[in-house]
């Protein structure tokens, strides 16, 4: 049976992570509401499954149901063959996803910073100064840090983890390009402060099954209802 995923439609958002994995797998799965049918909120509704997910992105394999981003790829990442072999590191891996999602949550946060339930228009200007602070001090710590991690991986700095690709180096081009959407100037010397990641965003770029899936209809464009979100006032110069 393929796997099926569960997020909104039309947003590319937290599941966003989990399709490159499954993508660069070439694993049989359905992003169930694409679909259609309102499964989604049936099951997190639901009076009686005991497995409730909180929230989505989830992911159903048969009868077991897994929320969580770090936690969805971290039992995908063996049976996809993007996880190390060696046990000890995909707790390493687990780590850097997991501060993947820090990132992730504070970039939510620059245009959100007052709330979920008001609109960004209701809470532009600390949007600006929450997004002020992310470009100068957020953003060049956590890329310094992947940075670091690359560089420092004694298997090579092709790769976050172990000698291989991992969902870890997935998820890390999932980052950077919703950088470079959110904060276009922002990011502007990314390539030459961040030449390892520059390097890890083209080589996973070019591998032949996210090549064809960049390209296809299957990946959802950024767009300003997402995570990584556009709004021009809230960009400046910076990391």
């Amino acid at each position: 049976m393929p796997y099926e995923l569960y997020y909104w439609d039309g947003l590319q958002g937290r599941g966003e992570f989990v399709r490159l994995a499954l993508e660069a797998a070439g694993a049989d799965y359905v992003d169930v509401e694409r679909t259609g049918g309102g499964r989604m909120m049936a099951l997190m509704n639901s009076k009686t499954e005991p497995q409730i997910p909180f929230a989505p992105p989830f992911l159903k394999d048969g009868d077991l149901i897994i929320p969580q981003v770090a936690n969805i790829l971290m039992y995908l990442g063996p049976k996809l063959g993007l996880a190390p072999q060696d046990e000890g590191l995909r707790f390493v891996a687990n780590g850097l996803q997991l501060t993947i999602a820090d990132v992730v949550a504070e970039a939510h946060d620059t245009h959100h910073p007052l709330a979920t339930t008001l609109y960004y228009e209701d809470q532009k200007d600390a949007a600006k100064q929450r997004a002020a602070g992310f470009i100068a001090h957020r953003i060049p710590k956590y890329l310094g840090y992947f940075e670091r991690v690359l560089t420092q991986n004694p298997k090579g700095d092709k790769h976050a983890v172990g000698a291989d690709l991992s969902y870890v180096d997935l998820s890390l081009f999932q980052l950077i390009e919703g950088l470079h959407y959110a904060f276009p100037r922002g990011v502007k010397p990314f390539a030459e402060r961040y030449p390892a990641l520059a390097a890890l965003r083209t080589m996973v770029a070019e591998r032949p099954a996210i090549a064809k899936y960049l390209k296809s209809d299957r990946r959802i464009a950024f767009n300003t209802s997402g995570i990584f979100r556009h709004y021009p006032e809230l960009d400046q110069d910076g990391a």
